[in-house]
């Protein structure tokens, strides 16, 4: 019984943990864009992220598809780029 108990407790506390770690992301900011490019297209250029992050974080059509150009630039994919885009305006 204590084993199963211990297991128990254990998978909650990494359930909430990882409910906790991904709390954050859900917000709209350029931090939540920069890290989502990162995480889904490892490969790309972190200046490159920071910089369209950060156009695309203050808000508008305008800045949106420059923030996606300059992703696309360093080709990261449309559907990252655009829900990357999404994510950066500041709320």
């Amino acid at each position: 019984m204590p084993k199963r108990l211990a297991a128990a407790l254990s998978c909650l506390a990494l359930a909430l943990g990882g409910a906790v770690a991904m709390a954050p992301a859900a917000q709209a900011t350029p931090q939540a864009c920069y890290y989502y490019v990162l995480e889904q297209h490892p490969g790309a250029n972190e200046e490159v992220a920071e910089r369209a992050c950060r156009i695309g974080g203050k808000g508008g059509e305008q800045n949106f598809r420059a923030c996606y150009l300059e992703l696309r630039r360093d080709y990261v994919p449309p559907v990252v780029a655009r829900d990357a885009c999404r994510r950066a305006p500041q709320r």
